[in-house]
């Protein structure tokens, strides 16, 4: 890029910045964190507060390993969790078996689930909830991606989570062309495990690829979850892509992973 054209863009992002604060978390909530250094360092220290993030499966037969991975972030962090389905969606995609989340890690004490007639009530319940510090993370199923498809309702849910400081993740069932406003876009699929000392299942493996990410460059990585420890960890790192030229202003990131 051309060194004049560069300073520009440069001071943008620092317009930009400082007009919308949002883009920098001032929230007083650390990130919740992946646990896994490669990941964590392109995203500012994870997922922010005061944010919206959007997850999808990479394929439709990844819609389990986008659930599961957000059942993952759920059982990391602190707090409640309200997770909200549309009727259509508990049929598309059934509904959460009790039994099985308390083993993958998330224990049922701190679940919220909400069923909403439709999805724009989704949409509704969401944003509302975002602005309750009693809940530590809302999860949006939209298995109807009309009802989100202008953008609209991503800026008012992005918006609403700056504003309050909530920590908001949208899974669509397939990933998205048009713009939005959500703070990292991610899309997910399963992976093959590593198999156990008994030559049995191993830990559940996410393919994640970050295809948007406001806060950095974006990349690729194989993480497995530890349902004991609720934690993550690396399986094998794809790389990092270089950053946009159009992304928010932030200080300049190594290449990690």
């Amino acid at each position: 890029m051309h060194p004049v054209r560069a300073e520009t863009l440069r001071q943008l992002r620092q317009s930009v910045a400082r007009i919308d604060p949002g883009l920098h978390g001032l929230d007083s909530r650390p990130p919740l964190a992946l646990g896994i250094d490669a990941v964590d360092a392109v995203l500012g220290g994870g997922f922010a507060y005061g944010a919206l993030h959007e997850l999808a499966p990479a394929m439709p037969v990844d819609a389990a390993a986008a659930t599961g991975f957000a059942l993952a972030l759920a059982a990391r962090c602190k707090g409640h969790v309200l997770w909200l389905q549309s009727d259509f969606g508990r049929r598309e995609n059934g509904a959460l078996y009790g039994p099985g989340l308390d083993l993958f890690g998330l224990s049922l004490d701190r679940l919220i689930i909400l069923t909403a007639t439709h999805g724009d009530g989704v949409l509704w319940a969401m944003e509302e909830a975002l602005r309750s510090r009693a809940v530590g993370l809302v999860v949006g199923e939209m298995p109807d991606e009309r009802v989100a498809d202008d953008g609209t309702a991503a800026r008012r849910l992005a918006f609403t989570a700056r504003d309050a400081g909530g920590l908001g993740l949208l899974l669509r069932p397939r990933p998205a062309l048009a713009p939005s406003a959500a703070a990292t876009r991610w899309q997910v699929a399963g992976a093959p495990g590593t198999p156990d000392a008994f030559g049995g299942l191993g830990r559940t493996t996410f393919a994640l690829s970050l295809t948007k990410n406001r806060r950095g460059s974006c990349g690729c990585w194989l993480i497995a979850w530890d349902h004991h420890e609720r934690a993550f960890q690396p399986a094998l790192s794809v790389g990092v892509a270089a950053a946009a030229d159009d992304r928010s202003d932030r200080p300049p990131l190594s290449r990690v992973g």
